[in-house]
């Protein structure tokens, strides 16, 4: 059965958040077209509700909704009771509820919601980093991190403002359908695939000018090289660069430092080989650009929790189809 996904909409909604999960759930497909996810919305009464864009929308059910959810959305507001430290009753009610029992997820200033009904106290969350200050007044007890795109702490995850939506939703389907899926589902909504979630929010901070370089062209560079030794050296000559310029520029552009951009990129490299091919593990370490079955292991348990082996077999299914078609059409 797909896995089912309520997104509760209150009043005074963010619309684009309202829009996020069910175009990127709602595309996400596994390799017989068969649809992963199952989204339905609800709002506090089954009623309508609106948003500052002048319109409402009409869901197709209340909070019981949230009973028989596997994940819970809650997509941002604008203003109202959890920017003022408080929730509607029936609200907070239905959250404390499935705590616990269901993964929660809220974007932007959905965060608010989620402290309102006190299941964000004691652990890391991050919102909107223009609502920082409010939320950290209203929700003292929140471990809030302002500086980044989302966060996932299990059982509750968190996103930053906007378009960081969208890369908490890739992250969530890479995290249940594996790399190849999310990466199909990001070509078709024409979006990046990935952005890590310690990555940096777009905060208003004075930068200095770009004076017309950029380190687009080597970034691209480095991942048709991932299998190969690339130290700052090199990535400086290869950007016309001092060492000192191409780390500054780099950070300014993507929010990481060259090593930690290209440390990501090959573990993703890795997880789609291991998941779409039969390469034996020392082979995915050489072509990620690891070197050996040791290194990747360390790397890619750091950043999904589980071994080359185990990551492969949770998608085996995956894997196991691309590889029957291939030795198909090589016959």
């Amino acid at each position: 059965m797909p896995h089912r996904v309520a997104m509760l909409v209150l009043d005074d909604f963010a619309t684009m958040d309202v829009g996020v999960p069910g175009q990127f759930f709602g595309i996400a497909e596994d390799f017989d077209r068969r649809k992963l996810y199952d989204v339905r919305t609800c709002t506090p009464d089954g009623g309508p509700v609106r948003c500052a864009a002048g319109y409402a929308i009409v869901p197709d059910h209340d909070l019981s909704l949230l009973d028989d959810a596997d994940t819970v959305i809650i997509p941002g507001v604008h203003g109202g009771l959890p920017f003022e430290g408080s929730l509607d009753p029936g609200v907070a009610e239905a959250l404390r509820a499935v705590a616990g029992r269901k993964r929660i997820v809220s974007i932007c200033t959905g965060a608010f919601v989620l402290a309102a009904a006190g299941l964000l106290d004691g652990r890391p969350a991050t919102t909107h980093w223009r609502n920082a200050n409010r939320f950290r007044r209203l929700y003292p007890r929140v471990l809030l991190n302002p500086e980044v795109l989302f966060v996932d702490d299990g059982d509750i995850l968190t996103s930053a403002g906007v378009a960081a939506g969208t890369d908490l939703a890739l992250h969530i389907i890479r995290s249940d359908f594996g790399t190849e899926v999310a990466n199909r589902v990001a070509r078709r909504c024409v979006t990046a695939p990935f952005r890590e979630g310690g990555q940096a929010q777009f905060i208003e901070r004075p930068l200095p000018p770009a004076q017309g370089a950029s380190t687009e062209s080597t970034r691209a560079w480095m991942l048709s090289r991932l299998a190969e030794p690339l130290d700052l050296n090199a990535l400086a000559a290869h950007a016309r660069m001092s060492v000192r310029t191409f780390t500054r520029r780099f950070r300014e552009e993507t929010g990481l430092s060259p090593a930690r951009w290209l440390n990501r990129q090959r573990v993703e490299h890795a997880r789609q080989l291991l998941e779409t091919t039969g390469l034996p593990v020392d082979e995915v370490a050489r072509q990620a650009g690891f070197g050996t079955a040791v290194s990747l292991r360390q790397h890619l348990h750091a950043a999904v929790g589980v071994s080359p082996i185990a990551y492969r077999q949770t998608f085996r299914p995956q894997a196991a189809l691309r590889s029957t078609t291939s030795a198909t059409s090589s016959s």
